[in-house]
C-alpha cells in the first residue's frame, strides 16, 4: 500500500462508504470514490483500477440485497450479466485507442437529458409497463454496448442502464435499479479483470475501500426498497446533474473548449 496519511486512509473510507450508499440507489458512486482517491495522491490509472475493485463489493452488494427480496432473479439473469462481463473487459482493453475526448464532450448532454427525462416524465413509479425490446435483444445489444461504455469510460453507466430498462425493458424504477446493480457487477468485473493485468491495481486500499463500499451500499438498497421510485427519481437526477457540472467543470473539457467557453 502506498504511503497515505492515516486522514486520507479515513476519506477514502468514508468516501467509499457513501460511494455505495449512492450508487445502490442511483449510480453515479465514482462520481465520489474517484475524486476521493486523486485527493489521496493515487495516479489516475490506479485510481480507474483500483475504483473497480471497491465497486464490484458495492454492486455485489447491492445485488444480494435486492436479489434476497425477489427483486432480481440471479439464475435468470445470469447471461444478461456475462454479456456484461464481456463488454466492460473489451471496453477496458479499448480505452487507451477509444478518442476519449468525443465521449468527455458528448457525456455532459447525454446525462443532462437522462436527467430531464426521469425529472419530467409522468407515470414513473415501481410499476411494469409495456415492454418494448425483447429480453434476448436487450441482453445482446444494449447490454454488452453500455458494457463497453463502462470499460472505457465509466461515469454514468448507471444512469444509462436504468434509462434502458425504464424505457425498452418496461420495468419499474425499482426492479430497474436492482437489474442495473447486477450488470454494473458484470461490466465492473470485466473492466477489474483487464486493469489486473497491466498491474493498475492497488489491492489493499481498493479492499479496505470495498468493505466500506460493501456497507453503504446494504444500507442504500434498503432504503431503496423501503421507499422505491419516491427517493430513487430524485436521487437519480441530482447524481446524473452532478455527474454533467463535474465534467463541465473541467476547463479542458473538449465542449467548453469547442464552445470557447
Amino acid at each position: 500500500m502506498p504511503d497515505i496519511a492515516p486522514h486520507l486512509l479515513l476519506l477514502l473510507c468514508a468516501a467509499a462508504f457513501f460511494a455505495g450508499f449512492v450508487d445502490s440507489i442511483a449510480g453515479g458512486g465514482g462520481l465520489i470514490s474517484v475524486p476521493a482517491m486523486l485527493i489521496a495522491g493515487i495516479p489516475p490509472l490506479q485510481t480507474l483500477g483500483t475504483n473497480k475493485v471497491q465497486s464490484i463489493f458495492g454492486a455485489a452488494s447491492a445485488t444480494l440485497a435486492y436479489a434476497r427480496k425477489g427483486h432480481v432473479q440471479l439464475r435468470e439473469q445470469l447471461p444478461m450479466a456475462l454479456m456484461a462481463v464481456m463488454g466492460g473487459a473489451l471496453g477496458a482493453a479499448l480505452a487507451t485507442i477509444v478518442p476519449g475526448q468525443v465521449l468527455q464532450a458528448i457525456m455532459p448532454v447525454l446525462l443532462l437529458s437522462i436527467a430531464i427525462f426521469f425529472a419530467v416524465k409522468p407515470n414513473l413509479n415501481d410499476v411494469d409497463t409495456h415492454r418494448r425490446i425483447t429480453p434476448f435483444a436487450f441482453g445482446l445489444t444494449l447490454v454488452p454496448a453500455i458494457g463497453l461504455y463502462d470499460g472505457v469510460f465509466g461515469p454514468g453507466t448507471g444512469s444509462f442502464f436504468m434509462l434502458a430498462f425504464v424505457t425498452l425493458a418496461g420495468f419499474g424504477v425499482l426492479k430497474a435499479t436492482a437489474h442495473t446493480k447486477l450488470l454494473n457487477l458484470g461490466s465492473n468485473f470485466g473492466a477489474l479483470i483487464v486493469f489486473a493485468s497491466f498491474g493498475a491495481i492497488l489491492w489493499k486500499i481498493g479492499l479496505l475501500m470495498g468493505i466500506c463500499q460493501f456497507l453503504g451500499a446494504q444500507l442504500g438498497s434498503r432504503l431503496a426498497m423501503r421507499i422505491g421510485a419516491k427517493l430513487i427519481k430524485p436521487l437519480l437526477v441530482i447524481v446524473c446533474v452532478a455527474l454533467a457540472v463535474k465534467l463541465l467543470a473541467d476547463p479542458a473539457n473538449p465542449l467548453r473548449v469547442w464552445l470557447g467557453v
